[in-house]
């Protein structure tokens, strides 16, 4: 049964069982002023009905690229909630301004928390509008491609194996999920298909705090035999993506 988006409970007091990984592609230069837009219309406004918008963020590496993270509390929810927003007075005043910065948008990846307690379970205060400052953080998502679902014995080994090696070499672990494979309940958003992928995310208290913490595993002897095993468990080379909070990211 698909719930009302008005009658929901804030998803910032839940565990996001459901999360949305989005990477946008943007026009050059056009950056800023989405997040501009995005952290002023785009925040309140999704909450409001039901979604937590989880965390924004500049990719330190792709200065056109713009990612962010929304929740919701399960599948139904997503469609009622996605459904009152996009076809909602909010988007229509704003969708021309946002699609103007927009290259692509469809790198979407639709994932759940791995384990019970392995989700997003806090959402701290977001900062209020006037923040300009952007905090110093930064936060990886690493994404392991997999041939198949992540079973017992991934998951036993990445909790077991890497995880120990990596928070010992300064990573604070937040959230590690995987690809909720229900099929795309509002196919006017697409997703990525056909994938299966275990998403690490982690913090650092800023970018000389990773440095030290690469510098902490190419150290590690513990770290090569776990990388070389992680190696063989994979279908593709992995993937981090470094983010910088925006001054709004509850994240």
């Amino acid at each position: 049964m698909s719930a009302n988006p008005s009658t929901m409970t804030p998803l910032s007091r839940l565990a996001c069982p459901v999360v949305e990984l989005r990477q946008y592609t943007l026009r050059p230069g056009m950056r800023d002023a989405l997040i501009d837009l995005f952290d002023r219309e785009f925040v309140e406004t999704q909450e409001a009905l039901g979604m937590a918008v989880i965390g924004q963020f500049r990719d330190l590496d792709d200065s056109e690229r713009f990612v962010w993270l929304r929740g919701f509390a399960d599948m139904a929810v997503r469609r009622s909630a996605l459904t009152a927003f996009y076809d909602g007075p909010v988007w229509a005043a704003h969708r021309d301004a946002a699609r103007a910065t927009m290259v692509d948008t469809d790198d979407v990846l639709l994932l759940r928390p791995a384990a019970p307690g392995s989700g997003f379970a806090t959402i701290r205060p977001r900062p209020p509008h006037r923040t300009r400052s952007v905090r110093p953080t930064l936060m990886t998502a690493t994404i392991h491609y997999l041939a198949g679902p992540a079973d017992h014995g991934f998951l036993a080994f990445h909790q077991q194996t890497v995880e120990p090696v990596l928070r010992r070499a300064g990573a604070t672990a937040i959230a590690t999920l995987v690809t909720e494979d229900s099929a795309n309940t509002y196919p006017r958003l697409p997703v990525r298909e056909g994938e299966n992928v275990l998403v690490r995310f982690a913090t650092f208290f800023d970018r000389a705090a990773y440095d030290r913490h690469l510098d902490a595993l190419s150290r590690s002897a513990a770290w090569r035999e776990a990388s070389d095993a992680l190696d063989r468990r994979v279908a593709r080379p992995s993937e981090t993506l470094r983010l910088i909070p925006t001054a709004r990211s509850a994240l």
